[in-house]
């Protein structure tokens, strides 16, 4: 008689010992597909999706609101006297007197939406443009204000909106990741915990890259591939030796992951950052050209997001260039820093929009143009704003949203949002509306609760949201 027919039956408590990573890999399986395999849909996991990929435009620091999508012509009719309402404490103590906007607005595209001259080719896309005048945060501190705009917390260690996508939907190219963060020289405060993963599976955090034809640090193999497959199949089976012996570990399963997508990177992420093969007219619309380094980066950066969506990256996240004015966050010296800023990101901006919608890519692509707080619209000093988490604007584009249409408002100053204000809970259910999600449904089981990404808030703003 055999070795094998001699032993005793198994008992239950060994038998799920044994095949507890066999469990775990089918899960694996079902969410990500075979390694190497293309896109895998997730229609059966959400099989309503409007938006299949996001791009999201972080402009770090606190654009000025009254600067740019929400003008104020009381502004310049009391320009240089005491603000005519009572206001909170802000930020810093030295508050100045009303500061009128440097720049002209107008009226732009069928639907007449108002752009100041500071975004002249983001304002050639206004029918495109859903303007929400009416956003408020619950923080005017940078780092705090930045974890609640990505994470819908203010404070670190929650997942962000974009491991959120990749956790819902995968990445829809196993040789690339969910989630990317181009990376245009300058991380928010709060550092790379604002493109964390949180408790969610590590797999699904935001992996950072720079503008240019090597995003990635290390990324080319110094020895033979097959050398490098046999190693990393060494790890595996070692990884799956100690869990059996062990038991499950997710934190395991996500290190094999990342390893396995790093492979696959090797080859996928040159080939997405190579622009040779784009046309002259391409790099000129995106300003790769331009006599403007900063305009060049964030032009690289926008090439660069359209790139890997097409080749099926869920959410890609841009931080601006490092234009030497801290941000957006003018405190002082408004006109310059302002003007600066825009420059760098206007024209790639507006390229983007229309080569999207060249591609026949921007109705599965939803665009958004965010930042983690306005600015007040008195003066700190004597040419700068403060920070003002009270009204401030974004907008979104493609993939379902309603071009040429503003929601909310502000008061005369631009202050507070004193009609239909909107949350950063709201942003984010309706961005996950977009892409075919019923925020209260997407959630990931942590410390015995149910959680997601609007918490135990959060509604749809169906005014921005196509019928």
């Amino acid at each position: 008689m055999s070795a094998d027919l001699q032993r005793p039956p198994l008992t239950r408590r060994e038998a799920l010992r044994r095949c507890a990573m066999g469990f775990g890999a089918v899960a694996f399986t079902g969410l990500f597909g075979a390694p190497g395999s293309r896109a895998q849909e997730p229609a059966a996991r959400f099989p309503r999706r409007i938006a299949k990929r996001v791009i999201f435009l972080y402009m770090d620091g606190g654009v000025s609101q009254v600067d740019s999508f929400d003008p104020k012509p009381r502004l310049a009719l009391e320009d240089g006297k005491p603000i005519g309402m009572k206001i909170p404490k802000t930020q810093f103590a030295d508050v100045g007197a009303v500061l009128k906007s440097p720049w002209e607005f107008a009226q732009h595209g069928q639907s007449g939406l108002w752009v100041s001259s500071l975004f002249p080719q983001v304002a050639r896309h206004a029918d495109k443009l859903a303007v929400i005048r009416s956003m408020t945060s619950k923080f005017s501190e940078h780092t705090s204000a930045n974890y609640f705009l990505h994470t819908g917390n203010g404070q670190q260690g929650r997942p962000s909106m974009g491991a959120w996508a990749s956790y819902g939907f995968g990445s829809g190219n196993a040789d690339l990741p969910g989630f990317i963060v181009i990376n245009g020289g300058l991380i928010p405060a709060g550092g790379l915990d604002n493109f964390g993963a949180g408790f969610l599976p590590a797999s699904f955090q935001g992996s950072v890259f720079k503008p240019g034809p090597q995003p990635v640090a290390n990324l080319r193999a110094r020895e033979d591939p097959a050398r490098q497959r046999r190693k990393l199949d060494l790890a595996r089976a070692l990884d799956r030796a100690g869990q059996e012996r062990e038991g499950a570990s997710p934190e395991i399963e996500a290190a094999i992951a990342n390893a396995e997508t790093a492979f696959r990177m090797q080859t996928a992420v040159p080939q997405a950052a190579d622009l040779r093969g784009e046309s002259d007219d391409i790099k000129r619309a995106y300003g790769l050209e331009h006599e403007y380094e900063h305009t060049r980066t964030f032009g690289t950066s926008c090439l660069l997001a359209r790139r890997l969506v097409e080749r099926g990256v869920r959410f890609v996240e841009l931080t601006p260039p490092a234009t030497g004015h801290d941000r957006w966050d003018q405190h002082s010296n408004l006109k310059q820093g302002h003007e600066d800023n825009a420059r760098a990101v206007d024209q790639p901006i507006g390229a983007l929009l229309a080569d999207l919608e060249e591609r026949g890519l921007l109705d599965e692509t939803l665009v958004v143009f965010g930042t983690e707080f306005g600015r007040t619209p008195m003066a700190q000093g004597r040419d700068g704003r403060d920070h003002n988490p009270f009204g401030f604007s974004i907008w979104l584009a493609g993939a379902g949203a309603r071009g040429g249409t503003v929601f909310g408002a502000t008061d005369e100053y631009g202050y507070y949002a004193v009609e239909d204000p909107v949350e950063i809970y709201d942003l984010h259910a309706t961005m996950l509306h977009l892409m075919g999600v019923n925020h209260k449904e997407q959630t990931f089981r942590f410390d015995s609760r149910d959680m997601r990404l609007t918490d135990v808030h959060g509604k749809v703003v169906t005014a921005v949201v196509e019928a």
